[in-house]
């Protein structure tokens, strides 16, 4: 098993991904430079945070041109399981592969703090080690948070329970007060209607070890991880 973390001119959590993935979890990783067509026979992609190509023009609009999105876009429609972490979620919106857009945090400045969100699917290839309710807490650190979709999109990723996680208090409640950035739904996290691309802007790579103060995030990536050994047995 192997999964890649693609690394943007701008990243800034790619090393934080491998980290987790490779000494927290124990899989195989491997980067993946923004110029290349090569895949390297991975099993996953990471699209990591940051500010890719310094996010000029519009957060991850220059990004989803990279050679390497051609690859992205071709291993997603096959099949292939990404997820992509804040400035990755704004490159899959970028690139298509996910609805919506993200724009800038209702008050209008850069957040960077622990919040909790809820789990609100655990039936999919990213939360399937996590249970339903469940409430994690984990770190943000995004200026453009604030999730936006036309109302019918909206009310087709609730009906399709493509709304993976929500921000919510630390006891799992899903209110207003709750939500740092102005998002829609409260969302913090949704797929693709395949259920093999996830988007979500709170950073779980930044949660996978006491020394950060939250473990909490490594439940994402063991999800990832035991999802592909189900496919390989």
């Amino acid at each position: 098993m192997k999964i890649g973390v693609v690394v943007f001119p701008g990243s800034n959590c790619d090393h934080d991904a491998y980290y987790a993935l490779r000494h927290e979890i124990g899989v195989e990783t491997v980067f993946l430079f923004h110029k290349e067509h090569d895949l390297r026979d991975v099993d996953a992609i990471v699209l990591p945070g940051g500010f890719s190509y310094g996010d000029y023009l519009r957060c991850g609009a220059i990004a989803r041109f990279s050679p390497i999105m051609r690859e992205v876009v071709r291993f997603s429609q096959s099949g292939g399981p990404v997820i992509g972490i804040c400035n990755g979620f704004q490159i899959l919106c970028e690139a298509g592969l996910l609805p919506g857009a993200l724009l800038r945090n209702r008050g209008l400045r850069f957040i960077s703090k622990h919040i909790h969100i809820r789990v609100i699917n655990n039936r999919t290839i990213f939360t399937g080690e996590l249970a339903a309710g469940e409430v994690l807490r984990i770190p943000i650190a995004h200026g453009e948070g604030n999730y936006y979709a036309d109302p019918e999109v909206l009310h087709e990723l609730n009906a399709e329970g493509r709304i993976v996680f929500q921000y919510c208090d630390a006891a799992g409640n899903v209110t207003d007060g709750a939500n740092p950035n102005g998002s829609q739904f409260n969302i913090a996290g949704i797929v693709n209607g395949k259920g093999n691309v996830l988007g979500m802007m709170p950073h779980p790579e930044r949660a996978c070890s006491p020394l950060l103060g939250s473990t909490d995030g490594l439940g994402i990536f063991r999800s990832i991880v035991r999802s592909l050994e189900i496919v390989a047995a």
